[in-house]
Order: C-alpha cells, then sequence, then structure tokens
C-alpha cells in the first residue's frame, strides 16, 4: 500500500483532539494503564489493522497491539481482531479515529468480497474507481484490494483514460486518441490508454483507428455487450461500466469482459460495525 497516508495521520488527530480530549483528560490519571480490545459486531471482511496498528504507533509509540485477525479475514459477530495495551489516556485519544478508519475499510472490503465470489468461475475481475472520498482514496482503494478486487487507476497521472467528455471536446474519437498518441510522445511518457464508447459504432471507430489499450464499455445492455466481446475478440481489454449491480454482475461476466468497475464499492458503502472495549478497568 502507498504509504503517503502516514503523512496524513497526524492532521485526523488534530481534527479530532483539537487542544486536547478535555473528557479523557479530566478523569483519567496520566499514568493509568490499560487494555481494549476490537471486537465485531457484524459478520464481513476485516480491513485496517494495520492503518490502525500505525494510527496507535503515531499517537503513541509505548502502544502495544496483539493480533488475532489479519486483514483480510472474514470475521463474524464476536471475533476479537486485536487488543491493544498501555495509557489509558492514548487509547481512548485514538479509539475514535481508528474505528472510524477500520469501519470504513472493512465496509469497503466487505462488499469488494460479495461482488469477488459473485464472479467466481469467471475470468471477470472487478475494478474500482476514483469515486472515493478526497484524502482517503489510497486507504479505500486499499480496502478494495484486501477485499479481493483489483485498483483501477489511482489519480488522473498514472494512465489515460478518454471519456465521453473528453471525446466531445476533442472534437471526436479520432481526434482525441491521435491527439493522446501524439502528448504522450513528446512527453516521453509511457501510460497506457483506454477510451470509452457509448454504443457499437463508436466501438466500431475506435477499432478501426486503433492505438488504445483497454476499451470501457459505457452502459452497454447485457446483448451488446456480447455483441461488442465479439468485435474486439480479444485485441483489447475489455471493461464493463455503468450501474452493474451485484444482481447484474454475472451476467456482464459471462459476456466475457475481463473487468466489471463498480463505484458503489467506495462511494456509497455501508461501514461495518464494531467497538473499541476496555478489558481490565
Amino acid at each position: 500500500m502507498n504509504q503517503d497516508y502516514k503523512e496524513l495521520i497526524p492532521l485526523w488527530l488534530s481534527e479530532d483532539i483539537g487542544d486536547g480530549d478535555h473528557t479523557t483528560l479530566a478523569c483519567i490519571p496520566a499514568d493509568a494503564k490499560g487494555k481494549s480490545r476490537l471486537i465485531i459486531k457484524e459478520n464481513g471482511v476485516v480491513a485496517g489493522i494495520e492503518v490502525a496498528k500505525e494510527i496507535f504507533h503515531t499517537f503513541d509509540p509505548e502502544l502495544s497491539m496483539t493480533k488475532f485477525i489479519n486483514d483480510g479475514d472474514e470475521v463474524k459477530i464476536g471475533d476479537i481482531a486485536f487488543e491493544v495495551e498501555g495509557k489509558v489516556q492514548s487509547l481512548l485519544q485514538t479509539e475514535r479515529l481508528m474505528l472510524n478508519v477500520m469501519q470504513r475499510m472493512s465496509g469497503i472490503a466487505t462488499k469488494t468480497r460479495q461482488y469477488v465470489k459473485a464472479l467466481e468461475g469467471t475470468k471477470t475481475k472487478v475494478l474500482d474507481t476514483r469515486k472515493t472520498t478526497p484524502g482517503l482514496r489510497v486507504l479505500e482503494k486499499e480496502a478494495v484490494r484486501i477485499g479481493g478486487g483489483v485498483n483501477h487507476r489511482l489519480g488522473l497521472y498514472d494512465m489515460i483514460l478518454l471519456k465521453d467528455n473528453h471525446i466531445d471536446f476533442s472534437g471526436g474519437i479520432k481526434e482525441a486518441i491521435l491527439r493522446t498518441k501524439e502528448y504522450l510522445k513528446n512527453k516521453g511518457k509511457n501510460l497506457k490508454i483506454e477510451i470509452e464508447v457509448r454504443n457499437l459504432q463508436e466501438l466500431s471507430e475506435v477499432l478501426t483507428i486503433g492505438g488504445v489499450d483497454w476499451i470501457m464499455l459505457d452502459n452497454f445492455d447485457i446483448e451488446n455487450t456480447q455483441k461488442a466481446v465479439e468485435m474486439v475478440a480479444g485485441r483489447y481489454i475489455i471493461e464493463s461500466s455503468g450501474g452493474i449491480t451485484l444482481e447484474t454482475l454475472r451476467s456482464y461476466a459471462e459476456c466475457g469482459v475481463d473487468f466489471i468497475s463498480v463505484g458503489a464499492l467506495t462511494h456509497s458503502v455501508k461501514s461495518l460495525d464494531m467497538s473499541f472495549k476496555a478489558v481490565n478497568f
């Protein structure tokens, strides 16, 4: 996982603690020691344990974590993911931030695992999108990976994706592709080129022009997806995208597409329920 998130932890802590957790400081002695455990309250896939460990260590290097479950493990109600020992003040001040991260990441991993299981027996893989929470993309995409999904581009910098607006503003598919090829040549960049098509006519135009690596079928129905796969005939990577649900996922996969991108993995997922409770007090 990209380690840049570590630089954000002090900001996350500052957002929550401000000039002090006055509730904790008021009633908990500075030298009090204790232990808390993370208890799973909903069946799913756990994710974010390594990030939680980094949060604890950043705030108080003397906090000690004992893991019982690893990222990517399927968990059930009542499971204990880990225990943390150390200063009670530190346990209380890191509790909410750690839970927010782990619940969000575990919710994404759980949803992703559902999609991955629905694709078992096909060659198709589930792909994430850029529909992520600003500032948390690296964590959310890591949660998709933990859940068994595949990360698409991380941002606008690591792949070319010619979407409908790029094509329309460029004056058409041919213009968009040719300008992109020239740009990459002039910049000395070697980036894969993906292009979105909205219908079979646009797909036919792309196949005539060539010069791309990857084709996204945007909002195609099952019938036209099958036709598109036959037209491409294995020459390019094919991605289906747009309004595909858990119920329709397998039908698209059985058409023979390589990837199905699902924005819902990150933009509308439900967090997994869990709690951080005192053990000895």
